[in-house]
Parts: structure tokens; C-alpha cells; sequence
């Protein structure tokens, strides 16, 4: 996606050779025009699949995770990292790794919003190791429903989480696949 890569070029700041910081339209700062666009890609890329609910987790994934349901007419829902008074009882939960944050954390979805026979696309702003993908993933086949695919806005494609999630039979589509991350320049898969 063009217009993501451009994003990413001009607003997008290396921090490491593993780290990108994209706060001013992904995941601080949100730019909804491009959340939109987003959202219509990955729509176009699953229409036809069947898909009946888009899950993502708190909180950088929502803004494209949202435009990505209102395309497809599902239900959104959204995986807790933090339990609170309202999200106690009859849950999913699964312990990802954050690479970003180097933290484990326990997510959570209440059982009342997945259901057997499901199709989910599970959409996420960005894939390294597949920690959270993979979390996701196992939240929705607990709840006997399927993994219709995963949407991933960026891609480090220099990580191995995309090679270990088709290895495990998931389909996954990314927006902007980086193969190079430095102060020098970023630079993508050229598709």
C-alpha cells in the first residue's frame, strides 16, 4: 500500500534497527483518513471469506481494526490487556509477549463475543515475532471459531513472525512488508 509506505518514509522514526515509531498516524496520533484506507483494503482482501467478526488487541490496533469491520459490516472486538471490574468472569485469556514493550501480559476477550463457527480476521498494526497474532489466534479457536486470516498494517519482515504464522497454516496479509530498518532509510518488500 502506497500511501502507507509514504506515511511510514516521512512521519515514521527509526529508533533501532528493530524499532519504528509511527505515533503520529498509528498508534498515538491516529490518521483517520488512512485508517480508512486501510480498512478498505483489508476488506477487499477478505471479501468473500465469510468473515463474521474483526478482532484486534488493545490499543494500536483498533483505529484500523475499526474502519476494517465498518468495510466488512461485522462486529469489531477488541482483546483487554488489563483486567478490570467490567471484565472479570467467563473469559478467554492467553499471556503474549510484547517485543516493543518486552513485557508479558495476560489478554482477555469475554466469551460472549466469540462464537463457535466464526469466521475472525484478527487485524494487528504491527508483526515481528507473531507473539500476538498467535495469541489471538488461539483465543479464537478456543471459542471453536475459525481464523479466516491476520491483517497486518507493518510488517517486519526482517522478523520471523510472518514465515512462523503461514508455517502454521494462517493465511497473512500485510500492508507494508519492511525489510530494512536503519537511520539511513527504511526500505520494503518491493511487491
Amino acid at each position: 500500500m502506497k500511501a502507507l509506505q509514504d506515511k511510514i518514509r516521512n512521519e515514521g522514526i527509526v529508533l533501532s534497527e528493530t524499532v519504528l515509531k509511527v505515533d503520529s498516524f498509528l498508534n498515538h496520533q491516529v490518521d483517520p483518513q488512512l485508517m480508512l484506507d486501510i480498512g478498505h483494503c483489508f476488506a477487499a482482501a477478505y471479501e468473500g471469506e465469510g468473515v463474521t467478526k474483526v478482532l484486534t488487541l488493545e490499543s494500536s490496533g483498533i483505529a484500523p481494526a475499526v474502519m476494517t469491520a465498518l468495510a466488512l459490516q461485522v462486529p469489531l472486538v477488541f482483546a483487554r490487556k488489563q483486567k478490570s471490574l467490567t471484565l472479570r468472569d467467563d473469559l478467554y485469556v492467553e499471556e503474549v509477549y510484547s517485543f516493543t514493550k518486552q513485557v508479558k501480559s495476560e489478554v482477555a476477550i469475554s466469551r460472549k463475543f466469540l462464537s463457535e463457527g466464526e469466521r475472525v480476521l484478527i487485524i494487528d498494526d504491527f508483526l515481528a515475532y507473531g507473539e500476538a497474532a498467535f495469541g489471538m489466534a488461539r483465543i479464537v479457536e478456543a471459542a471453536g471459531a475459525s481464523v479466516a486470516g491476520i491483517g497486518i498494517v507493518i510488517e517486519k519482515s526482517f522478523q520471523s513472525g510472518a514465515d512462523k504464522l503461514k508455517e502454521a497454516g494462517y493465511r497473512v496479509d500485510s500492508l507494508a512488508r519492511i525489510t530494512v530498518l536503519s537511520p539511513e532509510g527504511i526500505q520494503f518488500v518491493e511487491e
